[in-house]
């Protein structure tokens, strides 16, 4: 063992996965509950990748896989963006050859192995009792297989997509759609000067929660999602009619960037490169949206053609301070996670559902997939969302399962 367990056992809490506002509040409150509680906390860097690259050698430098946590350090972390022990798509059980760490290298020589038995004795090594990976799906997945192992897993749910199924709520979706709601107001002032029409990009791989939401606030007239293949030149028409409509004479859609058009049989990539998890980097169906309404303007603009200005917002939506819910939400997270291993619980997802804190088993991660009710929220003639009541319904309206 590197470290000397604490009087109750050390907690480990890794976040891996894209970064999200609201990542350093969760291992903050985390971190100062555990503490008092009577537990060693250590931060495992890198997501999976630290605690897979670890060395069970106490005479080896493993700084770069972990660190003792402590009241100061996070609470100097704990207002910021980002996550201070660093992210990483490291997927131990599935590491190419060329990936495989230096001390593993004579045991693993297939093209892709699986590093999960070093991954448990890196844990069981540094005294770990409890485990606490804060992620998407991918992130969490392989939570439910350690735990499948006998390792003891409280998780947390982190996306800005809000597809962790088994929620209602992933922590930095509220910041994602509070700086999509103020860049799409930023930039129609340019669209507005020019009488163009606005394309902005954002994240959503499978899920349109990010584009719905903000179109219903109000911040774009139209969205296309993934979860529904649309057509182009009815876009077209609908913007052009909104244009029309607007005294200032533009207007404005927001894409998935997971969306595909009608006639596309696969989602547009910026390269063929793929991360661990298998999934390829997205990036430009919004340009080629923003060529298509051009290309189909003139036919319902009296035969002139109408420019477009094209922005991909990208990672400034994720990037900077959490807003107040990401701020309050991973605090309620963080201390939920430690109520349940107070009480020698584990094997559980913290959620939000129905308004309420809550926790779930963790398995719910791979049980199914989180995406919008096309039929309940998405006018597929009018490419808005669309609503009959919003009685009863949660705080972003349609993030939970239906």
């Amino acid at each position: 063992m590197v470290k000397a367990k604490a009087k109750k056992g050390t907690i480990a809490i890794l976040t891996g996965g894209g970064d999200v506002p609201g990542l350093n509040p969760a291992i903050r409150a985390i971190t100062i509950r555990a503490l008092r509680e009577g537990y060693q906390v250590i931060g495992l860097r890198r997501g999976w990748a630290g605690i897979t690259e670890f060395v069970r050698d106490k005479k080896a430098d493993n700084s770069d896989k972990y660190i003792v946590l402590t009241e100061e350090l996070v609470n100097k972390a704990g207002r910021t963006g980002g996550t201070f022990i660093h992210t990483s798509r490291t997927r131990p059980s599935h590491v190419p050859k060329a990936e495989v760490p230096e001390q593993y290298r004579n045991k693993y020589k297939n093209e892709m192995n699986d590093l999960t038995d070093e991954v448990i004795k890196n844990l069981e090594y540094l005294g770990v009792d409890y485990l606490i990976p804060i992620g998407g799906d991918d992130t969490l997945t392989y939570g439910v297989r350690l735990y499948a192992e006998g390792i003891k897993v409280v998780a947390i749910p982190k996306t800005m997509d809000n597809d962790v199924p088994g929620t209602d709520y992933c922590i930095g979706f509220s910041t994602c759609i509070t700086r999509t709601i103020q860049m799409c107001n930023t930039l129609r002032t340019s669209a507005g000067s020019h009488e163009r029409i606005l394309v902005l990009e954002v994240f959503g791989r499978y899920a349109g929660f990010t584009a719905m939401l903000p179109t219903m606030a109000g911040a774009a007239n139209r969205c296309v999602i993934p979860e529904y293949k649309f057509d182009a030149e009815l876009l077209t028409r609908l913007l052009i009619e909104d244009r029309e409509k607007n005294p200032s004479r533009y207007s404005v859609v927001l894409v998935s960037e997971g969306a595909m058009m009608s006639g596309s049989n696969e989602m547009v990539f910026r390269s063929g490169e793929k991360d661990a998890y298998g999934h390829g980097k997205l990036g430009g169906i919004g340009e080629i949206i923003s060529d298509r309404i051009k290309e189909f303007s003139p036919k319902y603009n009296k035969g002139k053609r109408i420019n477009t200005i094209y922005q991909q917002l990208g990672y400034l939506v994720r990037g900077g301070d959490p807003d107040a819910i990401d701020s309050i939400v991973p605090m309620a997270y963080g201390n939920l996670a430690l109520d349940l291993i107070l009480k020698g619980i584990h094997g559980r997802l913290v959620v939000l559902r129905n308004g309420r804190y809550d926790n779930a088993p963790i398995d719910v991660v791979t049980s199914t997939n989180k995406v919008v009710d096309v039929k309940r929220y998405y006018n597929l003639e009018r490419l808005r969302p669309h609503y009959k009541s919003f009685e009863f319904q949660p705080l972003f309206i349609m993030t939970g399962n239906s």
